[in-house]
């Protein structure tokens, strides 16, 4: 008898795909805390946040020009986004394809919002770092849209008229949310915790991590909401 021996390249295994999609996720995850706690600097006032935003720009100066690093490290982002994305959806087509035949009678089981709505809760968040971009890193969707005043464009982007950016802001954080809750929950089993009091320990990390950071995003455009930065 013949045996088939797969040509698959071990990036493109089911093994490699779950590295690539934690190796990714860990990436992300560090540059969401960095960069909230950087957006948290707007409450010391519009002069410290300025220069935080400025200096920003010079990192890597004289060696590199400045904005240089800003962009290597959005292209990074950029393609570790992808390549997360690339590898959840190859592994949930797998999966699928795994299980070809649906049972007539297949018993319930419990699935959370978190896991149901990865799939668009990707493209939403997707679609909010473009839009994020164009608005406060180029400012070509920003009513000051002035580099120099980083803290203007912010309040500015907030003003109770723009409601609307506001809410997509909101949604996006909260699907943000869901997605980090079930992401970190899925990895803390995977490492061992597949016990009833770990899986409970597991999740209740989990949603306190996910709430954590989301309000320490939200907490930035109701204050501009409430007026308490303007």
């Amino acid at each position: 008898m013949v045996t088939a021996v797969s040509t698959r390249a071990p990036i493109r295994s089911s093994i490699g795909l779950k590295v690539v999609m934690a190796v990714t996720g860990i990436l992300l995850v560090l540059f969401l805390i960095a960069h909230m706690l950087g957006n948290l600097k707007i409450f010391v006032g519009p002069t410290d946040f300025d220069h935080y935003a400025h200096w920003l720009r010079t990192i890597g100066s004289p060696v590199l020009p400045d904005t240089w690093y800003l962009w290597a490290q959005r292209v990074l982002l950029g393609v570790a986004l992808v390549a997360h994305i690339w590898a959840a959806t190859v592994l949930a087509r797998r999966a699928r394809a795994a299980r070809p035949v649906r049972y007539a009678h297949r018993p319930k089981v419990h699935i959370s919002y978190a896991a149901r709505t990865m799939r668009w809760g990707g493209v939403i968040i997707a679609a909010f770092v473009v839009y994020h971009l164009l608005d406060l890193t180029t400012g070509d969707l920003n009513p000051v849209g002035d580099p120099r005043r980083p803290y203007a464009n912010v309040v500015a982007d907030f003003a109770p008229e723009r409601w609307y950016v506001t809410l997509f802001y909101v949604i996006a954080i909260v699907t943000l949310g869901f997605h980090l809750r079930h992401g970190m929950f899925s990895a803390l089993r995977s490492l061992g915790q597949q016990t009833p009091r770990g899986e409970r320990r597991a999740r209740g990390a989990a949603l306190a991590f996910a709430v954590l950071l989301c309000a320490g995003y939200l907490v930035v455009p109701f204050s501009v909401l409430a007026g308490l930065v303007r």
